[in-house]
Formats: structure tokens, sequence, C-alpha cells
């Protein structure tokens, strides 16, 4: 994989999104400056109740090709409590769409998607309160693969790593914590087609969130996409 940008100028030179010019925000989704420094960050919630939010590539994706999609994330409840958590998502709806909340995660009702939700509370059809899972058609009761990571989500910053491998039809899902000598864990590995799942063959990628009775500070940061050299 090469971290160059591709076609169609939907990223930075560098793979990064230029938050200014190349996000689309719904709901309570911002952009606010990171503590420390004045890089940006998506700030899906804030701490309030029943909030939710979105952030998409303005410009749509080849869902046909491969893509592999790189982010720091870091979900602040009260105490060892928060709610519900983020989903990065895949989508042929549109760059201003934005689902339910509460266990909705931000995507719930978005039919033609694809996502890989981080969640944080557990819902009844959820396996438990710290647990990634791969879901279709907007759907985050009905999981595809659910798997718990060795880490924590909730409270300290932790990477993700999720690749589509278009040509095997199968989407992964990694983490790691932020910590010195964290290895990368390999949490989800599941049959996906993403293009016949949206119904398209181009469409839109980025990140959901949600809270309901119990609330979290959910954010994005340092977020990288990187395509197949040509």
């Amino acid at each position: 994989m090469a971290a160059v940008a591709q076609s169609g100028g939907a990223f930075a030179v560098d793979g990064k999104p230029r938050p200014d010019r190349e996000l689309s925000l719904s709901g309570t989704a911002e952009l606010v400056n990171r503590e420390g420094d004045s890089k940006p960050i998506i700030r899906l919630t804030n701490d309030g109740f029943k909030q939710m939010g979105s952030a998409w590539l303005v410009k749509p994706v080849d869902l046909t090709r491969s893509f592999e999609v790189e982010f720091t994330a870091r979900l602040r409840g009260v105490g060892r409590t928060g709610a519900d958590g983020i989903a990065f998502v895949a989508q042929s709806i549109g760059p201003r769409v934005l689902g339910g909340w509460g266990g909705g995660i931000g995507y719930r009702g978005i039919r033609r998607s694809v996502a890989v939700e981080f969640d944080t509370y557990q819902n009844s059809p959820d396996p438990s309160s710290n647990h990634l899972a791969v879901t279709l058609g907007g759907n985050p009761d009905q999981h595809v693969a659910a798997a718990e990571p060795s880490i924590p989500l909730l409270g300290k910053p932790f990477q993700a790593r999720i690749r589509y491998d278009a040509d095997a039809k199968r989407i992964t899902a990694h983490v790691r914590a932020l910590a010195d000598g964290a290895t990368e864990e390999l949490v989800l590995d599941e049959s996906v087609d993403v293009a016949q799942t949206t119904g398209e063959n181009q469409g839109w990628i980025g990140f959901t969130g949600a809270t309901g009775d119990v609330t979290s500070r959910q954010d994005v940061y340092d977020w990288a996409v990187t395509t197949p050299q040509a």
C-alpha cells in the first residue's frame, strides 16, 4: 500500500484528508483543536445525551478498489462508563447522511453501508461493552462478525487500521495501544463485498458516533487513507 492521493482529489498529497476542505460534518460532529497543539480533530460527540455525529470525505471514492484507513481515536466517558462508540463506514447514500443515536452509533438506518464499529456500551445484541463488529445495511443489532480486543476502547487513545481487500472481498480491523512497545492486534477478518453491499461502485467513507442515556466525548484524529499503487 502506498500513501498517495487517490484520483479525483479526494485526499491530500500525504493521504490525510484536509479537514477544512474535504470533510462534510453533520449532527454534533465538529472540528476542534487537539489539546496541546493546533492539529484539528473530529469530535463526533461532546459529552451530551442522545447525540449523533458524522464526518465524511466530500468526494466519493471507488468502492471496487482496495483501500486502507488508519486513525487514532479517543473515547472518553465518565469513570469507567461511556457510550456508545464510533464506527468507520463506507456507504453510497451521500456525504451528509446521519443515522440514529444511542446503540445506533450514528449509522443505524444507513441501509446501503458497511460499518466497522468500535462499541463501548453493551446493548442487548452486543457481546460486551468493549468490542469491534462488522455490520451491513445500517443495522448495528446484527453483527456479521464481532470480537473483543485485548485493549480497552474507552479511556486512553488507541490506533486502528482497517483494510479492505477488493480482490479477496475481505475486510480486516487491527487495533494498537499507544504505549511504547505495544503491538498491533488483528481483531476482525471477515468476508465482505463493499461495492455489492452498498449497491454502487462509488460511495463515501467516514466516521459516525453517538451517545444515548450515557455520554462520551468521542474524537478521531491523524486519519490517513492509502490506496494501492497502479
